[in-house]
């Protein structure tokens, strides 16, 4: 048998860069497959959740992590003067805002904040939709979700009177001096009492888990072409004899 002309000889540097990368490739791969892992399991909960009745929100502060995606109601006052519009929705390919509106729990001064639908915008951004806000007593149903809305904005003014680029809860209860639950309820599709012409078509999301998934398999690849790489770099051809 003829001696391979061609021999492994690892050089030093080579070799612990490839090391730092490989481990380094290897861990984001494993991360982003618990990454898929943890959003399955969310989806699964979201899944439970929304066959469980709904729950009461109370008038004690509550934990948001605790009830997150979970189905509520909510019973009290709309406050339409304090009404604000979430800029940058987009429905059917036609611009539009997030209506949020801030309710009264009965016979006490929380509030929660309902976000009660999508509504198309005015042809000119100088005039703002009619939104037509029930003062009576109502009950409200819809699903808790977290309150902070943060979003691309298209310019430095985040807040331009009631027209809000992002949402932030802390900044909203600062200047409404109103006490907030720490959530935000998406209200359901339209009941029959709902004559406000809001459209709640929310998105019901998938596990997002395949694009994880998909990232994984890259950074595992990357792994591999690095392994294959270091080893091509390290292969000599063997000096000539004599």
């Amino acid at each position: 048998m003829k001696n391979s002309n061609y021999q492994f000889r690892p050089n030093l540097w080579l070799s612990f860069i490839a090391i730092l990368a490989l481990a380094l490739f290897i861990r984001l791969g494993y991360w982003q497959l618990s990454r898929a892992e943890e959003k399955e399991a969310q989806f699964l909960q979201l899944e439970t959740y929304a066959k469980q009745p709904a729950i009461a929100i109370p008038t004690t502060l509550v934990d948001l992590e605790s009830i997150k995606y979970r189905r509520a109601e909510v019973h009290g006052y709309l406050v339409p003067e304090l009404t604000i519009l979430l800029d940058n929705k987009v429905y059917g390919g036609v611009a539009g805002y997030h209506v949020l509106t801030p309710l009264r729990i009965e016979n006490s001064d929380m509030h929660v904040l309902v976000n009660r639908g999508w509504i198309a915008a005015e042809a000119s951004r100088m005039n703002l939709p009619e939104i037509n806000t029930p003062v009576e007593y109502i009950d409200i149903v819809g699903t808790v979700v977290a309150p902070n809305v943060k979003t691309i904005a298209l310019s430095e003014n985040q807040v331009s009177g009631k027209v809000w680029q992002n949402f932030d809860l802390e900044r909203y209860q600062g200047m409404t001096n109103i006490i907030l639950q720490p959530i935000m309820l998406l209200q359901d599709e339209n009941p029959d009492w709902v004559t406000d012409g809001l459209v709640r078509k929310w998105k019901r999301p998938d596990s997002g888990s395949s694009r994880n998934l998909g990232y994984a398999v890259q950074w595992f690849s990357l792994a591999v072409a690095t392994f294959f790489i270091y080893i091509a770099l390290n292969v000599k051809r063997k000096k000539p004899q004599g």
